[in-house]
């Protein structure tokens, strides 16, 4: 068995290291790279996993998956590059980090692979995008494809398509949230109890989704059976055009894809 190293021991790192040892993940072939002394402590004794240096884990590790926040990437990738090897796969789940940009750290012949999770992976719910670099074969994105599956559904697009995946899924939890937020709020308004109106709404939105992901419907078709002519949802959907709120996702979703293409860019 090939051995597995998790660079960055944050909240998304540990997500990942937690996946793959419930995946079936042998402890003994996973290796941390943590510098914090009481950080390796408690995930030695939490998972039974070896702490090592962020060196010593790009050494020994057959694949290496970078955890890290996307302002210390080059610092990270300064410090393992001399550690890495032709034919290592490198697996980077730092939003708006390219694969041309890790490709210029490392040895020639590493093959690298861009990630866009989300953070849904925390319960096991994640959805994950993986892009390749230029050295990757079938058997790097399929590797890849079973790190974050440990987490979620995966899916392959070219690395052009990232910034648009990084608008919808990797930014849209916080979209989700924001919409139920404003419909306790509403509930509240409405003379709700709070806990009753965060209730109602929660439940709404896990059973739409199960919905959408069981019955394999077009969102449009399950929007119309929900809404009778002249009825209350028809009413409410009414005020949602007049107010513009189709336009304004599409303009939130455009802001975010040229925010990612700007953190792209350096």
């Amino acid at each position: 068995m090939q051995k597995t190293a998790v660079i960055g021991a944050g909240v998304m790192g540990e997500t990942l290291l937690s996946g793959l040892v419930r995946a079936g993940r042998r402890v003994d072939d996973l290796l941390v790279g943590e510098k914090r002394a009481e950080r390796a402590t408690e995930l030695e004794e939490r998972y039974g996993v070896t702490v090592v240096s962020n060196v010593d884990a790009a050494a020994k590790a057959d694949t290496v998956a970078l955890v890290v926040k996307p302002q210390d990437m080059a610092d990270v990738l300064g410090e393992i590059a001399p550690s890495l090897r032709a034919g290592q796969l490198l697996v980077s789940l730092a939003a708006g980090i390219t694969t041309a940009f890790i490709e210029s750290y490392v040895p020639e012949g590493v093959a690298v692979v861009r990630v866009m999770p989300n953070t849904p992976a925390l319960v096991d719910q994640g959805m994950s995008a993986i892009s390749a670099g230029s050295h990757c074969d079938e058997a790097h994105l399929a590797e890849a494809e079973s790190l974050m599956a440990s987490v979620g559904r995966v899916v392959r697009v070219p690395e052009k398509q990232q910034d648009a995946v990084t608008a919808i899924s990797g930014s849209g939890p916080a979209y989700v949230f924001f919409v139920v937020e404003s419909m306790i709020e509403a509930g509240v308004h409405l003379g709700l109890p709070r806990a009753t109106a965060h209730e109602l709404a929660v439940q709404t939105l896990v059973g739409s989704a199960a919905m959408l992901k069981e019955t394999g419907e077009h969102p449009t078709v399950l929007r119309e059976q929900v809404t009778s002519p002249g009825g209350t949802t028809a009413a409410a959907l009414r005020e949602l055009e007049v107010h513009r709120v189709r336009a304004a996702f599409l303009a939130a979703l455009e802001a975010a894809r040229d925010r990612s293409r700007e953190l792209a860019g350096g």
